[in-house]
């Protein structure tokens, strides 16, 4: 077990005169789980894990951890990939589960308020019983919270359709580095009046500040869904189809790639063949959903493809997530193999084919014995690398995989941020005037350092 790092204890009588003595844990069998991340590769400790249940309570905590010294890591669901909502050098834990806001859907506008607490599922369902849908989908849907998703800016799923988290954030409560709230929920869409803080403490990481509270644009719920997994000869046909699909098929909800290999681990896993093409090179899952049926034009645009070598179309539900199991069945087949390193990066769409190769051969070349699963967004240029069986302090292999997206002009980061993980790699990646720039706002919004001070900036 790793030791538990020593706070002072008067910092801690004061969080308890905060939040009350029920919501300061410091039993270490108790806050292992939240000093461990997402995938079980990085484990660290803390001091404490402080429950605040309001904006109120966070504020006050941000300025005991300034007049005190203490470091504060905000978490929300921990489902993070780049180890940046974990205490690995001993912070203290500002879990934001009990801010569970959920205000009446408003019709008229189309937006709701959330608090950084709720879950992605319980935001799904709540704006679903209203007739409407929220635009951003995620496989741990039933753990992320909508804090965790705005200072990380989440993707998934739709980002095709309807873009990332920071499209979906009209406004947001805040708590900055200084213990100063900032709340502008109006939910105003033109709104020029100053820089708009709400898009900066997106994507931030909970370096600037902590969200407490967003603002959030709903979408139409489409009255009807149809999805396909189509089996392609290769890697460069599903990338084309994908960008074709995007122009031609105006419903288009997800575009998902996965390499053939790494289907086939997938059907190992599952102990079943593909439901289609068993030996294609790539697989395509395409979802489309609007008003009206989409599946005539779903089916003209795969009908008599050449590439395409066999498709399973479902419309029921139960038939859908069939379908989709062999997309989200990719973490568990790789588990098997060992620890897996997740590694969630963007490239250009005339280099992605290219890279998915070239990434298998590097990572072979270096790792024998490791197994390379591929999959992701292909619509927005997504793939996740996941690299199984090298141990989880083997940081040559994450070298291996970022060095080679730079080089192909990609971005180290699509999803989940820099976190620890990838915080050497930021100045490869973005040029020193962004990085100084970065560390300027750090400055100005959290001059001592208290919020997530490992994280992000090299």
């Amino acid at each position: 077990m790793v030791p538990t790092p020593a706070v002072d204890p008067a910092f801690l009588a004061a969080c308890r005169a905060v939040v009350g003595d029920a919501h300061v844990l410091v039993d270490p069998d108790v806050t292992a789980g939240y000093a461990t991340d997402w995938t079980g590769r990085y484990r660290g400790a803390t001091p404490a894990v402080v429950r605040p249940g309001s904006t109120e309570e966070v504020a006050e905590l941000v300025r005991l951890a300034r007049a005190h010294g203490v470091p504060l890591v905000p978490q929300g669901g921990n489902t993070g990939l780049v180890a940046g909502g974990v205490p690995l050098a001993g912070e203290v834990v500002v879990s934001l589960g009990r801010l569970r806001r959920l205000d009446p859907v408003d019709r008229l506008a189309g937006q709701v308020t959330a608090g950084a607490g709720v879950t992605l599922a319980t935001l799904a369902a709540h704006a679903d019983a209203a007739g409407l849908a929220f635009g951003v989908d995620l496989g741990s849907r039933a753990s992320a919270t909508v804090g965790g998703m705005v200072a990380t800016n989440a993707g998934g799923l739709h980002v095709v359709r309807h873009g990332a988290m920071r499209a979906q954030v009209v406004g947001v409560e805040a708590v900055l580095g200084t213990g100063e709230v900032i709340s502008r929920l109006g939910g105003l869409v033109k709104d020029n009046t100053g820089y708009d803080l709400a898009q900066l403490l997106c994507g931030s990481e909970g370096t600037l500040g902590i969200v407490t509270a967003a603002r959030l644009r709903l979408v139409p719920r489409p009255r009807h869904v149809v999805t396909a997994l189509a089996g392609v000869a290769s890697i460069e046909d599903a990338v084309a189809l994908a960008a074709e699909l995007r122009w031609a098929l105006p419903e288009v909800l997800a575009l998902e790639m996965m390499t053939g290999p790494s289907l086939r681990l997938v059907a190992e896993h599952l102990g079943a063949p593909p439901p289609v093409a068993p030996g294609a090179g790539a697989y395509l899952i395409v979802e489309a959903g609007g008003a009206e049926d989409p599946l005539p034009h779903l089916a003209a645009a795969l009908d008599g493809r050449p590439e395409v070598t066999g498709a399973a179309v479902a419309t029921e539900r139960a038939d859908r997530a069939r379908l989709w199991r062999w997309r989200e069945a990719h973490s568990e087949a790789g588990a098997r193999f060992g620890v897996v390193h997740k590694l969630d990066v963007t490239l250009p769409a005339g280099e992605l084919a290219g890279f998915c190769h070239e990434v298998v051969e590097r990572v072979r070349a270096a790792r024998p014995e490791a197994r390379t699963l591929l999959f992701g967004h292909v619509g927005d240029g997504n793939v996740h690398v996941n690299v199984a069986g090298p141990p989880a302090d083997d940081e040559e292999v994450d070298d291996l995989v970022l060095a080679l997206v730079v080089e192909r002009g990609g971005s180290i980061s699509a999803e989940h941020g820099i976190g620890t993980l990838k915080r050497r790699w930021l100045e490869r990646d973005r040029s020193p005037a962004e990085v100084a720039a970065m560390r300027a706002v750090k400055r100005a919004l959290d001059p001592d350092g208290v919020l997530n001070p490992h994280a992000v900036l090299p």
